[in-house]
């Protein structure tokens, strides 16, 4: 039998793996020109929410509250799926992706202006629609937001004992 602190593990990870894909997506725009889109920089947010809300629910103990926080992060990350979804079908065919609602959430939450160098847009759809060893970059997205949502999903159905 696993002890309390044994089953809080996987929203450790959720936490790591989302705040890890976030860093990524930085590496590869500083450091190899992969300029984001309003789509890429929207994703960003909703990692860094679902890695909050893991680890957020990991610190509590068990319980309702834990539950409901997991239940939290599995929706926005079946948001993120949707967005990642949405970029690679739709919007990576569209020359201008300015006033989407992907840039109005940013803009309306101010984080344009907040953290710039993490949130600002800088490349069409089109254009920010890359390759990392031959799989899609949004693709490499929606992987990591299924699998989050997966592990948060089960955090927050388990049974109590």
């Amino acid at each position: 039998m696993m002890s309390r602190q044994d089953r809080r593990w996987p929203l450790w990870a959720v936490g790591a793996a989302c705040f890890g894909a976030v860093g990524a997506a930085l590496v590869s725009q500083y450091h190899f020109d992969m300029l984001p889109c309003p789509w890429c920089t929207l994703q960003r947010l909703i990692f860094l929410v679902v890695g909050a809300l893991a680890w957020l629910a990991a610190l509590l103990p068990r319980g309702t509250a834990r539950r409901a926080l997991a239940a939290l992060a599995t929706l926005f990350a079946a948001s993120g799926v949707a967005s990642a979804l949405w970029q690679h079908f739709v919007a990576a065919s569209s020359n201008s992706c300015n006033l989407t609602l992907a840039d109005r959430i940013l803009s309306a939450l101010g984080l344009f202006d907040l953290a710039p160098s993490v949130f600002a847009p800088m490349a069409s759809c089109a254009d920010a629609a890359v390759n990392l060893l031959g799989v899609p970059y949004a693709f490499w997205s929606l992987a990591l937001f299924v699998l989050c949502g997966a592990v948060t999903a089960a955090v927050a159905v388990r049974k109590q004992r």
